[in-house]
C-alpha cells in the first residue's frame, strides 16, 4: 500500500506516518483555499488573503562552531500567504536572517520542509533550486551586490536575460523600472562605483523585480542607507506589493516595520508573535504605530 501512494503521488515516503503528515498538509492546504472562497466559490481577493504562498514544517537550522552547536531555528511550522508585506523582527541572533535565508531557498535547513505553492524546496538539486529562484524569487540585501564591472542598466539585465526569451522586451521593461524609481538614461551608463549608495540599492531592487518574482525577499534593504534613501527603496516596495507581489522582509527598525501588514516576531528561533495590521498607506495615523509598539513592548523588544 505504501509503495502504491509512492508510485500515484511521485512521492518517496518510508513510513504510514509520513504518508499521514502528507495527506494532513493536503488537506491544510485545500482548506485554505476553500475559506479564501465566497459562497459561490470565486477567490475574493479583498478580503483577508488566506492563498498559501509558502509553509514551513518544523524547520530547524544547526550551526557548528568547534565542538559545539547553535540551534538557530526550532522546528517553525509557519505559513506566509499571497499579496502579504511580511515583517520578521527579533532581537539581535533571534533566527530572522537565517529564516530569511532558509525560506528563500539561499541555504538549505538542517531539518524540516519548506514548500512553495506545493512544491518541496528543500527536496531540489542545487540545479533545480537555482533556475527556480530566478523564475519565482527576488533578492534585495543590505549589502549591495552590482557587479563592478557592469553598468547600472547591464547589472538589471543580467537577471533578465537568464529568464526571458524576448531580449528586447527585457530591455524597455528594465528602462521603465528604472525610470519608475528615479533612475534615469543619466545612470544607466555608469558602473556601481559612480552612483551613490541609494542609487545602486535602487537598481539591485529592480534587478530584484525585473522578472516579476511571485516573492521578494529582503535582508534590512534599507540598513545602510541614509533616511532619504531609505525612503525611497521603501516607497518603491511598498508600491509592488500594492501590485500584488509579495514582499518578506527582515528589519530591526519600527519606522521600516510599519510598511508590512503582517508583524512576525521571532525570539530564540521561534515565533512568538503574530500581529496583522490593515495595508500601509502614506495617510496612515499614529494609531498604527501606537499597535505596533504596544505588540513589540509585550514581546520584549
Amino acid at each position: 500500500m505504501l509503495r502504491t501512494f509512492n508510485v500515484r503521488l511521485g512521492c518517496n515516503y518510508e513510513s504510514a506516518s509520513d504518508c499521514s503528515h502528507y495527506i494532513v498538509r493536503e488537506q491544510g492546504l485545500l482548506l485554505t483555499q476553500l475559506m479564501s472562497m465566497n459562497v459561490n466559490g470565486v477567490f475574493n481577493m479583498n478580503e483577508v488573503n488566506n492563498k498559501v504562498l509558502m509553509q514551513t514544517h518544523k524547520l530547524g537550522k544547526t550551526f557548528s562552531h568547534g565542538g559545539t552547536q547553535q540551534h538557530v531555528l526550532k522546528n517553525l511550522d509557519l505559513t506566509l500567504y499571497h499579496g502579504d508585506f511580511t515583517i520578521i523582527m527579533g532581537s539581535s541572533g533571534s533566527g530572522k536572517s537565517t529564516l530569511l535565508y532558509a525560506i528563500s531557498g539561499m541555504d538549505k535547513p538542517t531539518l524540516g520542509e519548506v514548500l512553495f505553492e506545493g512544491k518541496d524546496i528543500t527536496a531540489m538539486s542545487n540545479d533545480q533550486l537555482a533556475i527556480f529562484r530566478r523564475k519565482n524569487c527576488g533578492f534585495v540585501f543590505q549589502q549591495i551586490h552590482l557587479l563592478d564591472s557592469m553598468s547600472v542598466l547591464d547589472n538589471v539585465l543580467s537577471s533578465a536575460f537568464l529568464v526571458q526569451k524576448d531580449r528586447a522586451g527585457a530591455v524597455e521593461k528594465a528602462k521603465k523600472l528604472l525610470l519608475d524609481v528615479g533612475l534615469d538614461d543619466s545612470i544607466w551608463g555608469k558602473f556601481p562605483a559612480q552612483i551613490s549608495g541609494g542609487e545602486a540599492q535602487r537598481a539591485g531592487i529592480i534587478r530584484a523585480l525585473i522578472n516579476s518574482p511571485k516573492a521578494v525577499f529582503a535582508d534590512e534593504p534599507t540598513g545602510a542607507l541614509n533616511s532619504s534613501a531609505g525612503i525611497g527603496v521603501l516607497r518603491v516596495l511598498t508600491e509592488v506589493n500594492k501590485q500584488g507581489q509579495s514582499i518578506i522582509m527582515v528589519t530591526h527598525d519600527l519606522k521600516t516595520a510599519l510598511r508590512g501588514n503582517r508583524i512576525l516576531y521571532l525570539q530564540d528561533g521561534v515565533v512568538i508573535g503574530d500581529l496583522r495590521l490593515s495595508p500601509y498607506s502614506e495617510n496612515s495615523g499614529p494609531e498604527r504605530q501606537q499597535q505596533l509598539q504596544s505588540f513589540l513592548t509585550e514581546l520584549g523588544w
